[in-house]
């Protein structure tokens, strides 16, 4: 019977795995097309710049070497001095070393000319000039890099305007952002918006939690792959799949960090530690958590508001309520309203670590207002409530000591 038992949910299993394997390729195949084709372009000149600098190694063998070492040498120059240093480079870096090479080529040109009516020897004249030209074109092209975060493009406009907003409207998403949902409302809704960037280490994780053995965590992985079809399908958003890694960091909260740091990009989460972590490493992280505890509604004291009294608090004549978004409502007097609707008077308003809580309380002679009109003009107009609805009560926690 124990064999029997385990035969449909290993077929359950099995096709969840199927399903979750078929979204992950829908999923990718919609949104990486761009991708694939801009990589083969860069894969194609990237492959000539090689080439032509190999062949201009080969042929002017520098340093005197033979014309194999060259070639490598050309290849070197290529793919070390020009493709690890300009993939990390910004537009406006380019831009102030380039103005900062020209400026120091002029200047050196210009000190040549005053050398040349000297009477110094031709071959020490050469020789003062070559080192002016290189010492001058080095420190114009250090300064104008290092000056050039100071370049504000975006008064120039078109193009080179887009650089520095499209660059801060990059976010990255993570694993629990995603499987929580509300990240796609909060698109729909237009509050999110750029360049939204899934890690393929993120995809990955969620197609092993859409394969888990576990319904629960087989449903969390398939809710957050839905999630991400809902967002990729949003026209005001750029969704795009980063095939960047880090096989160094085993971590995924580590490598999302490293991820925002190499895109200057916004961490989307609501985990409370790669919070913390990302604040102390100075990356910006726009919280889900914190955003839904900005949007509850504001509830002042002596505001009337109606609640469905759940159960019993631990103070004396207590009970407690919740509202639509988790925040729980000690209500003094209203013991005997369990499981029943009651209109209650807001008295006070807490925050606290672990989210917002309101007190009110209950008057008996609020439920007989409707039936006596003037005694319920006369009861609104004089005080309500005796000894002890004057007594601030104190916070009724639930059992699990969270609210």
């Amino acid at each position: 019977m124990a064999g029997t038992s385990n035969v449909p949910e290993r077929s359950a299993g099995r096709g969840g795995s199927d399903v979750a394997h078929a979204k992950v390729a829908a999923y990718s195949s919609r949104t990486t097309p761009d991708r694939v084709g801009t990589f083969w372009d860069m894969l194609a000149v990237r492959f000539i710049f090689a080439l032509v600098c190999s062949a201009a190694g080969f042929h002017f063998r520098p340093f005197s070497l033979s014309k194999e070492l060259g070639a490598v040498a050309g290849l070197a120059f290529a793919m070390i001095l020009f493709e690890m240093r300009l993939r990390k480079a910004s537009l406006r870096r380019l831009i102030g070393a380039a103005a900062g090479s020209i400026l120091g080529i002029l200047g050196a040109y210009l000190t040549s000319l005053i050398l040349t009516h000297t009477t110094m020897p031709e071959s020490t004249r050469s020789f003062f000039s070559l080192s002016i030209f290189l010492v001058m074109a080095y420190i114009g092209l250090v300064l104008g890099a290092n000056k050039g975060d100071m370049l504000n493009l975006q008064a120039l406009g078109g193009l080179f305007g887009s650089e520095r907003s499209m660059r801060h409207s990059v976010k990255v998403l993570d694993t629990s952002v995603i499987i929580d949902g509300r990240v796609a409302d909060i698109a729909e809704a237009l509050f999110l918006d750029g360049t939204i960037v899934i890690p393929r280490f993120v995809l990955r994780e969620l197609q092993v939690v859409a394969d888990s053995a576990d319904p629960l965590k087989r449903q969390r992985g398939r809710r957050g792959l839905e999630v991400l079809q809902r967002i990729q399908k949003m026209p005001h958003l750029e969704v795009q799949i980063a095939e960047d890694d880090f096989p160094q960091v085993a971590d995924v909260d580590m490598k999302l960090l490293e991820m925002a740091k190499r895109y200057s990009a916004k961490v989307v989460t609501n985990d409370f530690n790669l919070n913390k972590v990302a604040t102390l490493q100075g990356i910006e992280i726009m919280n889900v958590n914190q955003l839904a505890n900005a949007l509850k509604p504001v509830v002042l004291p002596g505001e009337a508001m109606r609640v469905f009294i759940l159960r019993e608090g631990k103070e004396y004549n207590q009970g407690v309520a919740y509202l639509d978004d988790g925040t729980m409502v000690v209500v003094d007097g209203a013991r005997k309203m369990i499981n029943k609707t009651v209109d209650i008077i807001v008295t006070s308003v807490h925050q606290t670590t672990a989210g917002k809580m309101i007190f009110g309380r209950y008057d008996e002679r609020g439920e007989q207002a409707p039936r006596h009109p003037a005694a319920s003009a006369e009861s609104h107009g004089g005080p309500s409530g005796g000894s002890s609805s004057e007594r601030q009560p104190r916070p009724a926690f639930p059992e699990s000591g969270r609210s």
